[in-house]
Parts: structure tokens; C-alpha cells; sequence
């Protein structure tokens, strides 16, 4: 039996949950770009978690939640949106024939995430996991033209499918209010804790940059 949404909902927050615990500052990796998927999220917003938060905190309930709007509109797609749904069947299997596909099956903490470190400025890299799945890609044929009618009937499904993400999305917002106290007691427990330690180890150095002991 299909779950509800309610029910989709309750279990990413519990499993956002039990992972929480277990973050740590040193497994987050600052970032020069912000993430589209977090800045601004009204799904965060909703579930109480400040943009003051840490980005990997944000980004593993944000991922999760995001799994479930694209579920239903997956299975919205597939009965109503006939064009879309075989535009993305091919686009599917155009995948599945990659070699190298390095952003599949990630932890919802990575999920999303650059494949690669921020570049160095000077020292370019010699390769990119980015760039290897690119070129993966690249030696797949092309998905097939569309005509003008073809492409005008396409854009009208697509927007269709973001109406009903948007719809789910607003759904999901009101649901998380519900979970607004166990997420914020959750980060006040397993998060702040760990962020004022290290800024109160770094106004130590700062106030003692050298050891009083060494002459």
C-alpha cells in the first residue's frame, strides 16, 4: 500500500533525526557557491531550521524532502503527462547507458553536492570527477528533435509538473510545521554544542597566538 504523504513526510524528519547526531563540523566542506537547493528553501524555513544553521544540517533534510516531491510527481507524470513522461523515459535510458555515473545512490547529505572539491586558484586539477562523467555522457548519441507542436505541448506539461511540485511542496511545509520543536531541539542538542566549541577554541588562538611557555 502506497504511503501517505504525511507518512513520507514523518519518515524523513525520523531519519534526519537519527543522522543529526552524528554530524560533525569537520564533514562539512565550506563552499564559494551557495546550493540552490537550500538558500532561501521554504521547505527549511518551514521545518525551523535558520540559514545560520550549517549547510551539511540543512542539506540532509532539505535532500530528503526533496525525494519525496519528486516521487509524486513522478507518479503524477507517468498518469497524466504522456510527452513528458516518454521525454524522460528516454532521457532514463540515455542515462542508463553512461559508463560512469559518480552522482547515483549518495547519502541524501551528498546528494546534490559538487562531485569535486572547490578549485585552488593556481593549482588546476588533472582530472575532475565532474569532468569524467561528462565525458561519459558525451559519447552517448543525442536524444531524438522535436517539432515546434512537439516542443510548445512539452512546455505546457512541464509546467504543469512544477504546479503540482509547487502544490506538494506547500502541502509538505504545513506538515513540517508540526516538526518545527523536535528539529530545533535537535540541533540546539547535537549542533550548537559543537559550533561554539570550535569558535570558542578559535578565540583562544586568537587571543593566544603563541605559547607563553616557549621563550
Amino acid at each position: 500500500m502506497e504511503r501517505s504523504l504525511e507518512t513520507q513526510v514523518d519518515q524523513a524528519v525520523e531519519a534526519w533525526l537519527r543522522w543529526v547526531p552524528r554530524w560533525e563540523p569537520a564533514t562539512h566542506r565550506g563552499r564559494v557557491a551557495p546550493c540552490r537547493r537550500c538558500l532561501g528553501s521554504p521547505i527549511l524555513a518551514a521545518a525551523g531550521i535558520g540559514a545560520n544553521a550549517p549547510h551539511g544540517v540543512q542539506h540532509g533534510l532539505s535532500t530528503r524532502i526533496k525525494t519525496i516531491v519528486d516521487h509524486a510527481v513522478a507518479e503524477y507524470t507517468a498518469q497524466n503527462l504522456p510527452m513528458l513522461q516518454r521525454e524522460l523515459d528516454q532521457q532514463a535510458a540515455r542515462n542508463r547507458a553512461r559508463s560512469y555515473r559518480p552522482a547515483e545512490d549518495l547519502d541524501p547529505e551528498f546528494d546534490g553536492l559538487p562531485l569535486d572539491p572547490e578549485p585552488v586558484p593556481g593549482a588546476p586539477f588533472l582530472f575532475t570527477i565532474a569532468g569524467l562523467a561528462d565525458d561519459s555522457a558525451a559519447e552517448l548519441p543525442a536524444l531524438p528533435p522535436l517539432t515546434e507542436e512537439a516542443k510548445i505541448a512539452l512546455r505546457q506539461e512541464v509546467a504543469l509538473a512544477d504546479e503540482y511540485a509547487n502544490m506538494v511542496g506547500r502541502e509538505i511545509c504545513n506538515m513540517l510545521l508540526g516538526h518545527r520543536i523536535v528539529i530545533q531541539a535537535a540541533i540546539s542538542q547535537h549542533v550548537e554544542p559543537q559550533i561554539e566549541a570550535l569558535l570558542a577554541e578559535l578565540t583562544e588562538s586568537l587571543d593566544s597566538p603563541f605559547d607563553p611557555d616557549i621563550p
